[in-house]
Formats: C-alpha cells, structure tokens, sequence
C-alpha cells in the first residue's frame, strides 16, 4: 500500500466510520440476543472477517484505487473489527504453509488473550 495523504486519509475516514458501526451493530445485536455470551462482537468479528475475504478476492481479479482499498480494509473494517485482518493474512498463511497458519492463529489468539489479561492483572495489583 503506497502511503500518501490520500491513502491516510482514507484510513481514518474508514475507520472512522467503522468504529461507528461496530458500536451500533454491537448494541442493536446485544440487544437483541441478552445474555453473557458476547454475540454482538463475535457478530461483527465474523462478518467483518467474511467481508475482508471478499474484498481481498475483489482485489486479485479488478483494479481498484489504492485509497478505496485502504478505506474498505485498513479503514472500515479495522475499525469495524481488526480480527478481519487476523483471519484474512491465517488464510492465506494457510493455504502457503499450514504450519505458519497454524503459528500465526495460536500466537494470535492466546498472545492477545495472555497480553489482556496481563494488562489487566498488572493495573489491578496496582490500584489495590
């Protein structure tokens, strides 16, 4: 991705928009199915995921405006969630070397989840 001002731009007005709708979606789907279980983000997680995988088979077959890319990817659906891109980059790690697939969800899933919970745990041993 070439990075000029027109490309910047269109990843904060993409997420920009995106982080909105992640907030909107979120609330619409929680409130739709209560409960503990966090539905609403696994939602858009899921979609913006299946979206991603389309718009990046989009972009082998036509040509689209480097800006437009950043705006849709980058912007939109970083914003909207940012496991769209954890999923789209495990994908085609798996389909060059399921090892590195493999290495790429684990590290993914149990670093973010290992790191938060660090973070968390940090901050409370301090306010205690």
């Amino acid at each position: 991705m070439t990075l000029t001002w027109q490309t910047v731009l269109a990843v904060g007005v993409g997420g920009f928009l995106g982080a909105i709708a992640r907030v909107y979606a979120n609330a619409a789907i929680t409130k739709a199915v209560p409960g503990e279980f966090p539905v609403g983000i696994l939602t858009v997680n899921v979609l913006g995921s299946f979206l991603i995988g389309i718009l990046f088979a989009l972009f082998l077959h036509f040509s689209f405006p480097t800006a437009i890319k950043a705006f849709l990817t980058s912007g939109f659906l970083g914003a909207l969630t940012t496991y769209s891109t954890f999923a789209i980059e495990s994908f085609l790690l798996l389909e060059s070397s399921l090892i590195l697939g493999i290495t790429n969800m684990f590290l993914n899933l149990f670093g973010t989840v290992f790191a938060a919970g660090m973070g968390y745990k940090i901050v409370t041993f301090f306010l205690k």
